[in-house]
């Protein structure tokens, strides 16, 4: 059998943390985890008028790249596909959606950092 690897559940911090951040802004929680057919939508939150599909990102360190900024074109093509699905699934017509990106640097021993980068890309590719 082959040996398996025991990786850290940083991801899940980091979305509690996104999650815990988003809500003392304001935001409702709508969904976390939010299975969409073959596709995921880390954190889908409301505020006012607006529906915003959050992507989280986390690293121990953003010595090499931030975490937001590996939010690539195939990625991005994956949130607007499960943001479609969402929309035909729970959309309303007197709504705006946006997409936001939400880094967080998680250094052992030290307190994370957060950046909320708002509608940090849109639904056209």
């Amino acid at each position: 059998m082959w040996p398996f690897r025991k990786y850290p559940r940083d991801w899940h911090d980091a979305e509690d943390l996104a999650a815990s951040y988003l809500w003392r802004r304001g935001y409702k929680i709508l969904h976390r985890n939010l299975r969409l057919d073959r596709f995921e939508l880390d954190i889908v939150v409301q505020k006012g008028d607006t529906v915003v599909f959050v992507e989280v990102r986390s690293r121990t360190n953003d010595a090499v790249s931030t975490p937001e900024e590996t939010v690539q074109y195939t990625k991005r093509q994956h949130l607007r596909a499960a943001a479609k699905r969402y929309l035909a699934r729970y959309g309303q017509q007197d709504l705006y959606y946006r997409f936001d990106v939400i880094g967080v640097v998680m250094p052992p021993g030290k307190r994370p950092k957060i950046k909320h980068y708002e509608n940090a890309f849109t639904m056209d590719a």
